[in-house]
């Protein structure tokens, strides 16, 4: 039975802004996902390229507020909300809930390595059990090449049977189709398979995904909703070619400095360069050449500025 709740399609972890003081920059975010919901695509804010775990439950809690203040639409929003504290995952998912996000993405709890199946199982049921609403939807965020911590398919199946209404869809970002491969096999009712990069959206699509969730989603989002649009179509495979061409020359710099200077330079805002400590932004050369090879292959952000 298909859930009309359960997201698809096309979502961006939104890279998150900084004032100059490194406080998070609510009004340039609202901005921005404002504009990503323009072009179509949902907001999968404080994700990995949203420099989440650098950033304090409270003020993801003060930002998802300003945002729903702000009308973005949390029908289209799928806030991450693991953390490695049980109960900060249960206060965060639990306020995303009550704000009426359509779902929240959760990493398992990463800080031990070498944890089992049940100890995470048993670390979702808490917080499935304590945040105690019909309304939670739970898409599992499987990142094991930055987590270490991940889910087996076995692990995803149990707690699907414990939990059908709840943990409904899954971002597999462990770079693997074959692994990605596996979950859509086991054809779990209407559970939603993201895959973690629009390099493998067209193959996600051919066997039965629900989408992507994706870093680059952050700049080139209308060109990846339309390969999720138009999937089947007879040039499917050619507009799969230019967003791996894109995707490509970002790649070529570390992904979260170089995502924030391609919105800098392409929406006129040189403060979205700024990112949190370890981080270090692009230099001014590296920048340069990331917008000229760009401009190269004809990218653009049409309606940012």
């Amino acid at each position: 039975m298909t859930d009309s709740k359960r997201l698809s399609g096309v979502l961006s972890p939104v890279v998150t802004p900084f004032n100059a003081d490194l406080s998070p920059d609510a009004d340039r975010l609202i901005k921005q996902c404002q504009w990503l919901l323009s072009q179509n695509v949902g907001l999968a804010v404080f994700g990995t390229n949203s420099e989440a775990n650098s950033l304090s439950v409270d003020e993801k809690i003060d930002l998802l507020v300003r945002l729903k203040e702000a009308g973005v639409d949390t029908s289209r929003m799928m806030p991450g909300t693991g953390c490695c504290a049980l109960t900060d995952t249960v206060r965060l998912t639990a306020h995303a809930t009550k704000l009426g996000c359509a779902g929240t993405l959760m990493l398992p709890p990463f800080y031990y390595k070498g944890v089992s199946d049940e100890g995470i199982f048993a670390n979702f049921a808490e917080v499935i059990e304590r945040v105690a609403s019909e309304s939670l939807r739970i898409y599992l965020y499987h990142i094991p090449p930055i987590a270490q911590v991940g889910f087996s398919v076995d692990l995803i199946e149990r707690l699907v049977t414990r939990y059908p209404k709840t943990v409904v869809g899954i971002k597999d970002s462990s770079g693997d189709w074959n692994n990605t491969y596996s979950m859509l096999e086991r054809k779990w009712d209407d559970f939603r398979v993201f895959v973690g990069s629009e390099s493998f959206l067209l193959a996600n699509m051919r066997n039965g995904g629900a989408g992507c969730i994706s870093a680059t989603a952050n700049v080139n989002p209308a060109a990846i909703d339309d390969l999720y649009q138009n999937w089947q179509a007879d040039n499917a495979d050619d507009l799969q070619r230019a967003l791996d061409e894109v995707r490509d020359t970002v790649m070529a710099y570390p992904m979260i400095p170089a995502l924030k200077a391609t919105v800098a330079e392409f929406g006129g805002d040189d403060a979205w360069r700024a990112v949190r400590p370890p981080l270090v932004s692009l230099d001014a050369d590296k920048s340069a050449a990331l917008a000229a090879a760009l401009r190269d292959i004809g990218f653009e952000m049409p309606g940012l500025s």
